[in-house]
């Protein structure tokens, strides 16, 4: 049964707030107004427990999206006996799928340039951002070429911009045409890992 609302912290009702706000109407519209109001508290108060809208739109993606949590555990755990194929599996599928969660919320923001570039800074003090994914799949492969399973010639960098890139554009594709222009994520998500594979081996 669900806590009524008024009873629920005030972090929690500011992030229900605003998952429902960026879900429903974008994250250009969801103002800290808009959000607080929503939430039944004042402007204010939501200042008091989060530095910005970008820390609430990142908290959201990383805590209500069921694939970011999985996503980022995937990137920084130890593959244990799993093979790097495997490993590169499990991330697409998840990469596409959060991508897919994410991009109706964050869209809006590029028809306004300078809501765009608040919304960069933004992500900036709090030390976040898209690039974050990036930067976690380009580890992982380092660590794994360390470890003489990658290739000593295979540049990380590359190899996860292009695993991630591919879904991305799967996402990308999957709202603008939608879904019988896209491959089904369980045939999607080893394809990709394997072409990357086949360049890292």
């Amino acid at each position: 049964m669900l806590t009524p609302k008024s009873s629920r912290p005030t972090p929690e009702r500011l992030l229900d707030a605003a998952e429902r706000l960026m879900r429903s109407v974008g994250l250009a519209n969801a103002t800290t107004k808009a959000i607080a109001r929503e939430a039944g508290c004042s402007e204010a108060a939501l200042y008091k427990h989060f530095a910005n809208k970008e820390e609430l739109f990142v908290r959201v993606l990383t805590e209500r999206s069921r694939n970011a949590g999985p996503l980022l555990a995937e990137l920084t755990a130890d593959p244990g006996g799993r093979s790097v194929e495997e490993c590169l599996t499990e991330i697409a599928r998840r990469a596409a799928l959060f991508y897919a969660d994410a991009m109706p919320m964050a869209a809006s923001l590029f028809a306004e340039p300078a809501l765009l570039g608040r919304h960069r800074e933004g992500l900036r003090e709090i030390g976040r951002g898209p690039h974050m994914v990036l930067d976690a799949l380009t580890r992982y492969l380092r660590r794994e070429r360390e470890r003489g399973r990658v290739s000593p010639e295979a540049d990380p960098y590359a190899a996860a911009a292009l695993l991630l890139g591919a879904c991305f554009q799967r996402a990308f594709f999957l709202h603008f045409s939608g879904e019988d222009v896209v491959t089904p994520i369980e045939e999607f998500a080893p394809a990709v890992a394997r072409t990357t594979w086949a360049a890292l081996r």
